[in-house]
């Protein structure tokens, strides 16, 4: 009886599937009605039933998926009455509809299915609706299909409906297909490396072609592997059965060893099939102009394959008569001159006119190749030169007036830097999305301790990704460091067994698992590492006694306590005796063919295997350099061993393959990372921390996305045009792009309202130092009052105190301070001065906060101050004139308290000074080794850190930057704002 109490909700539910959520008992009875049931549908049985219901219930995840594609619709269509989407008035409204008005139901629908307040974040220029009502609902055969194939593969309820949103927002920013007049738009998705990107892509392209775009161009980066990689998962998940055939009979063997896939072990499982060819049911058939196992190639007489049928031939393929009755074709290309110039070429000789063809590009890695890098102080007097790639992207967006460009990428400076004048180049004009970070995505900041307000000292395995997950590449005890290779591999093996025993326990599936080593892009260094992988795979014995006892050793020090306090349920021996029988068996998978490394390079010789995800089990040690990069997924990774250097922000963060999806095994996850390689001239370069500077970078950018993001009087702070100026830059020798990338923008003023200004960018000689001492020393003499403040509760840490100086000073005060300071480059955060400036009058007053630690071992006293901490504070790293974070995250709750730009948290001592017209700054004492220095320091001997914010509602202009464009070819440098 429960299933058919299901399955009346489950198709009420379905009957809702347009036009948005409609009273919802009238159709449950009515199911009930028809099947003859005599069983309590009301809303208090259905809250019963999902209160005692698992994630996995059918009735469950349909009720969870229509409460959060409701919660997410756009505010435009008609039901929503403009109620914001993803707010709790939007949820209100979506039970009042329905008619669930029972208090009992709503809190276990609220409870079971929070309102998720996150959303990709849109920079746009205004655009023509098309995408809505009919034309969004109607013919959704391709986009209603992936969305299946992506629940079967456990895609959360949020997800897909996310992603459903995600892919509205850039169809919807498209021109529409059945346009009279030609128009192409241009746009960039940003995503997280190894995040999804290509999920979201697949969405866009399945509502294109519902929509009616009817050639698709599916640029995939510059490798063979990537492309294939592409191409798989578009066949499989998008394309279909039905469409990959073509009629052929597929019991028929002689025929079918001609078609793809035919010995693909995920064929008969997970190929998405339709049932029926969709030209049978009036619906586009898609059209393969590539295949799995070839790029692009001369059609010649099979020129026919690019021409588009059309219903009627007196008007054109865009008109309304034609589109719905023309196959979709679609090409997946590599970014290969050669490649690109034959599908061109052959654009040119179909009859069909190319200026009547809907088209979408998707670039994906667009920030590779396609920009545009040639000099352009060699430009001729208006001629842009265009490197390969580019020209060729300009000559197809010059064939196809109806092209419509969707970059991807997960590291966008590149792109945002492309020169906005030149019409016929690939910047973003029209739209910039910044997707969401998924669910279960393991990123940059799950292995940094990103603002982590546990104290150093305190932080442990359980409050610390560093301490749980990276580990140093090179073994500092050895004289001149030894490569910690054995325990890579040790640490491999082990996490293969553990996964084994998780299998056994029936908790999931680890078809790879695999380990990457990249440490170089020289092919010849790929075979000497490869050589001593190899070496340490044969001459030391993993079961035998010494083995056993090395693994046992890192498993109780390192894997057991990790696993304890980060498996999130998934099991793990307690005892390493009942470890013991999966390492035998980890062994052997690693082993089984033959030889446990595999090299992924360019070399034919060296890498005579190729790297193969999709046919088979693969459980091997990978090392190679580029190809191991960029787009390409490496499926199971679990351990890394990276130590390849490059000044570029974008370049080192692709190399990050240890992004990505980790379920069932995130624990299991070690990064072994060199934290001190050699750069000659005795400069050392700390990876790790090369990667937390970008990441900061990173987030700094998005956030500033999402803060502009929000419309002022109804319009946009900022369009596409006014994002190169946002990118910032941590370490000034981390360049967040190559130089023949950077578009040059200069950042006037950055109205920084609310937000934690926190220079880094301090002079390191005493000179300037004293300098220094001497322009901020106002401020902390006016801070002569000590007090308890409060640090609120949060992530790993309970409500505490500490210990401040606090004071006030006068408007005039503070800025004579800040300008006074000496900086590292005298435009160092000119812009953010620039806004102190515009402020003028309307901030009366700066409270001034001067933390204290509890243990007074660093207190000094300083020059005309009297007993202060000197917090230890290094240059990152030490070669580089780069301070580090001078703030403590447990310090800035303060600030943000008398600011207004937090609610009031219980703190008296504060609770005086807070007001509209009051900003707060807090001053740091920093020093590399204050328990070195004597008891009374010199001014040369301190560096006096500040970092300030202003009151929350304190604005002079609603744009939020402005800047200026210098010429792009005279400009020997680019300007990249450095933030910190």
């Amino acid at each position: 009886m429960m299933g058919a109490f299901s399955e009346c909700y489950v198709s009420a539910f379905g009957a809702m599937a347009s036009g948005g959520p409609r009273a919802l008992q009238p159709r449950v009875q009515l199911e009930a009605k028809e099947r003859g049931l005599g069983v309590d549908v009301s809303l208090q049985a259905l809250g019963a039933y999902l209160s005692a219901s698992s994630p996995n219930d059918l009735l469950r995840k349909t009720v969870h998926l229509a409460i959060s594609k409701w919660d997410v619709a756009s505010d435009d269509e008609s039901w929503t009455a403009a109620v914001k989407a993803r707010s709790k008035e939007r949820r209100q409204l979506v039970y009042q509809r329905l008619g669930v008005d029972d208090p009992e139901v709503v809190a276990i629908l609220d409870d079971l299915f929070p309102v998720e307040a996150e959303a990709a974040v849109v920079i746009s220029e205004t655009f023509e609706p098309w995408y809505t009502g009919v034309r969004e609902t109607r013919g959704q055969l391709y986009y209603s299909a992936y969305a299946e194939v992506l629940a079967r593969k456990k895609w959360s309820p949020e997800a897909l409906a996310a992603l459903d949103e995600a892919t509205t927002q850039v169809v919807e920013r498209l021109t529409d297909p059945q346009r009279i007049e030609a128009r192409q738009a241009k746009g960039l998705v940003v995503g997280y490396v190894q995040s999804g990107k290509t999920a979201n892509f697949t969405g866009v392209i399945a509502k294109a072609i519902d929509a009616g775009y009817r050639l698709i161009i599916v640029l995939t980066g510059t490798i063979d592997v990537l492309r294939r990689q592409t191409q798989r998962r578009l066949d499989m998940e998008l394309v279909g059965k039905e469409n990959i055939l073509r009629g052929v009979d597929p019991t028929d063997p002689d025929v079918m060893s001609h078609v793809d896939y035919q010995d693909d072990v995920d064929w008969d499982t997970k190929f998405h099939s339709f049932g029926f060819l969709p030209s049978s049911r009036n619906q586009p058939d898609i059209i393969r102009l590539t295949s799995a196992k070839f790029d692009y190639k001369s059609l010649k007489a099979g020129i026919v394959a690019l021409e588009f049928e059309k219903v009627d031939r007196t008007k054109a393929l865009f008109a309304a008569v034609n589109l719905p009755q023309s196959s979709a074709r679609i090409v997946v290309v590599k970014k290969n001159k050669a490649v690109l110039t034959k599908f061109v070429r052959d654009l040119k000789s179909i009859k069909t006119p190319l200026h009547e063809i809907p088209t979408l590009i998707v670039d994906d890695e667009s920030d590779q190749a396609s920009v545009n890098t040639s000099d352009p102080q060699r430009w001729k007097q208006g001629v842009t030169e265009r490197s390969a790639i580019n020209k060729l992207l300009s000559q197809l967006l010059g064939l196809l007036p109806r092209a419509q460009y969707v970059g991807y990428t997960a590291t966008p400076f590149a792109n945002v830097f492309v020169d906005p004048s030149d019409a016929d180049d690939i910047f973003p004009r029209d739209f910039l999305l910044s997707l969401q970070r998924p669910i279960e995505y393991m990123g940059v900041s799950d292995f940094h301790d990103l603002d982590n307000a546990v104290d150093e000292s305190d932080r442990t395995i359980a409050n610390s990704n560093e301490k749980a997950f990276v580990r140093d590449a090179v073994d500092g005890s050895h004289d001149g460091g030894e490569p910690k290779l054995q325990e890579c591999v040790d640490a491999f093996v082990l996490g293969g067994a553990i996964k084994l025993y998780r299998e056994a326990k029936g908790e999931g599936s680890y078809r790879h698992h695999t380990m990457l080593l990249h440490a170089s892009v020289k092919q010849v260094e790929h075979a000497a590492l490869a050589g001593e992988i190899r070496s340490i795979w044969t001459t030391q014995s993993f079961t035998g006694l010494a083995g056993l006892a090395r693994l046992k050793k890192l498993y109780l020090e390192d894997f057991l306590p990790v696993c304890e306090a980060r498996s999130n349920g998934f099991g793990f021996p307690a005892n390493f005796d009942d470890l013991h029988p999966f390492i035998a068996q980890s062994v052997a998978r690693i082993g089984t063919a033959g030889d446990p490394v595999l090299i992924v390079n360019g070399d034919k010789e060296m890498a005579s295997e190729e790297i193969d995800f999709d046919r088979r089990q693969v459980w091997r040690i990978l090392v190679g350099g580029t190809k191991l990069s960029r787009g390409f997924t490496v499926e199971g990774l679990t351990v890394s061993y990276y130590r390849r250097k490059t000044s570029q922000a974008d370049t080192l963060m692709q190399m990050g393959r240890w992004f990505g999806f980790r379920p069932g095994y995130r624990d299991l996850v070690r990064l072994y990372i060199g934290r001190a390689e050699s750069e000659g001239g005795g400069r050392t370069l700390d990876l790790y921390q090369a990667f937390e500077a970008i990441v900061r970078d990173e987030e700094a950018f998005r956030q500033q996305l999402r803060q502009y993001s929000v419309l002022v009087d109804g319009r946009p702070q900022i369009t596409p045009r006014d994002i190169p100026p946002l990118v910032s830059q941590h370490l000034p020798w981390l360049r967040p792009a190559a130089r023949n990338k950077m578009f040059n923008a200069e950042l006037v003023v950055r109205r920084t309202t609310g937000s934690l200004v926190i220079p880094t960018g301090y002079p390191i000689d005493d000179v300037n130092k004293g300098k220094n001492y001497l322009a901020v020393r106002p401020l902390i003499q006016r801070a002569m009052t000590k007090v308890d403040l409060v640090t609120p509760a949060g992530e790993n840490v309970g409500r505490s105190s500490f210990k401040a100086w606090i004071g006030e000073v006068e408007s005039h005060v503070f800025l004579t301070a800040i300008e006074s300071i000496i900086w590292v480059t005298p435009d160092y955060y000119a812009p953010d001065k620039a806004f102190l400036r515009e402020l003028g009058g309307r901030v009366k007053r700066w409270i001034v906060i001067v933390p204290q630690t509890a243990d007074e071992k660093n207190v000094r006293l300083l020059p005309d101050v009297g007993p202060r901490t000197v917090f230890k504070r290094d240059l990152k790293p030490p070669s580089y004139k780069l301070w580090g974070e001078p703030t403590d995250r447990k310090h800035r709750p303060s600030a943000q308290f008398v600011t207004q730009n937090i609610e009031d948290y219980g703190d008296p001592a504060l609770a005086k000074y807070r007001a509209a017209d009051v900003g707060a700054v807090l001053v740091y004492p920093m020093a590399p080794a204050p328990s070195k220095l004597p008891e009374r320091p010199s001014a040369e001997q301190i560096v006096l850190a500040v970092a300030w914010i202003t009151p929350a509602g304190v604005a002079t202009s609603s744009q939020v930057v402005q800047f200026r464009v210098r010429n792009s070819a005279l400009a020997a440098e680019p300007i990249v704002s450095v933030d910190a």
